[in-house]
């Protein structure tokens, strides 16, 4: 081995990952939020760069920038007046009369409310409240009480089978078999271990399927019940149109700003810093910077025009259909098509929709594993999950199907070639209980 000290040259290719490139990359993978978020900032950074949103005049950021706060702040206070949020505390507490309590009892009631979580279960412990507040736990157990008061029935719970103890008794105070189940047997009843139930209670089989029907009417997640989510709305980024020889596929274009070039302020630094070296560098760099912006905007529109039209071209069964004729599709596939990279085509479709003759979609709903058949052809595995879920629907409910009998069943009535491992993994995505858990005794 020579491990003598010396010079050589040597010759590599290795591509370098400029910041350019990285913020191309960058904005392939934005939302219509996120570009325009990044416009916008863009907007603040570059002088040269105008932004326009629809009926808006362009605007100019070191001048109307104060403007805008100001415009910003006025503009729809009406509506900022009536979306004031109520707090989950405000909600429990305008339940109670608060002439009843005392200072000290609403102290310990509005700490509870802080341990709920977003289900409506209290998750803290009582000693260490009772410490916390330098308050008697006879007084906090009396709050959690009058918490456990309040609607919806079973806010304040510790767990599942205090909330539906909580809420039969409340709603179904007559029924006290479905209480001493609960109360008892909670996990075997859970378990569907009805026939030990059954023997210790003296009861039917029966009778426990009715408890169970009963206890499905109750509500698990009480506290869902009190959020105040605010409504989002889905803007599609491609539209696709049915016409009389196919589909057309345009990008949707609005919501995102407008950007021009601010010519004036460009001319005015130009001819009163001629001579200074410092200025024209920073135009030209801006310049470069706006002109590599309109550049990448082209790019990343043409990009995903290209992805969103092959994907209509393979998927035609679908925009004509609907979602259950969706064929097996990957990205690989696409992107060998397009003669580009598979990281390209699952950026160009990140939190991207479209909007197509049967409703709108995430772009990614389209690509789906394969499935093999026994005919030449294969099919997808949301073909697959569907045509489970039919076949769990239509079962004898007394005798339910086996993740082995679907198995067959698919394959003799469908074609499908699926395994009961991958049976067992699509109802679990399907949030579908085991042939055990789905017997009815009726």
């Amino acid at each position: 081995m020579n491990l003598k000290a010396g010079l050589w040259q040597q010759q590599t290719l290795k591509l370098a990952m400029t910041q350019e490139l990285s913020q191309a990359i960058a904005l392939l993978q934005y939302s219509a939020q996120e570009l325009t978020a990044f416009l916008e900032n863009k907007a603040l950074e570059n002088p040269l760069l105008q932004i326009e949103h629809g009926n808006v005049q362009p605007m100019n950021p070191l001048i109307d920038r104060n403007r805008r706060k100001h415009q910003k702040a006025e503009k729809d206070w009406i509506e900022q007046i009536a979306d004031k949020p109520i707090t989950l505390e405000d909600q429990l507490l305008s339940q109670l009369n608060i002439k009843d309590f005392t200072a000290e009892q609403l102290k310990v009631i509005r700490h509870l409310i802080q341990n709920l979580d977003v289900n409506g279960y209290f998750l803290g412990d009582l000693n260490e409240i009772a410490q916390t507040i330098n308050t008697p736990l006879e007084l906090i157990e009396k709050g959690l009480k009058v918490l456990q008061t309040l609607e919806p029935v079973g806010i304040g719970a510790r767990n599942l089978q205090e909330c539906l103890l909580i809420q039969l008794e409340y709603e179904c105070p007559e029924n006290e078999l479905a209480q001493q189940i609960i109360n008892n047997y909670f996990v075997p009843f859970a378990e569907k271990k009805w026939k030990q139930i059954s023997k210790e209670l003296q009861v039917s089989l029966k009778d426990i399927q009715d408890v169970s029907d009963e206890i499905q009417l109750l509500n698990p997640k009480p506290g869902a019940l009190l959020a105040h989510d605010t409504t989002t709305y889905i803007i599609p980024d491609a539209i696709v149109e049915r016409t009389g020889d196919g589909f057309t596929v345009r990008m949707f274009d609005d919501p995102l700003p407008r950007i021009s070039f601010n010519e004036p302020y460009y001319q005015k630094l130009s001819s009163s810093h001629e001579k200074d070296q410092q200025v024209n560098r920073f135009l030209q760099d801006k310049y470069q910077d706006y002109q590599w912006i309109l550049k990448s905007i082209e790019q990343r529109k043409e990009t995903l025009t290209k992805v969103v039209a092959k994907i209509v071209e393979k998927q035609v069964l679908f925009f004509q259909k609907g979602p259950k004729y969706i064929l097996p599709m990957t990205m690989k596939e696409i992107a060998s098509e397009l003669e580009i990279h598979e990281s390209t085509v699952s950026r160009a479709v990140r939190e991207k929709y479209a909007q197509t003759p049967v409703g709108t979609f995430a772009l990614k709903t389209f690509f789906t594993s394969t499935i093999q058949t026994v005919s030449d052809e294969n099919t997808s595995s949301t073909q697959v999950k569907n045509a489970i879920s039919l076949l769990i629907e239509k079962e004898n409910k007394q005798k339910p199907l086996s993740d082995q009998e679907i198995v067959e069943q698919l394959k003799t009535m469908e074609g499908m070639v699926v395994s009961r491992r991958t049976i067992a993994k699509y109802r679990d995505q399907l949030s579908i209980p085991s042939s055990s858990k789905r017997k009815r005794f009726e």
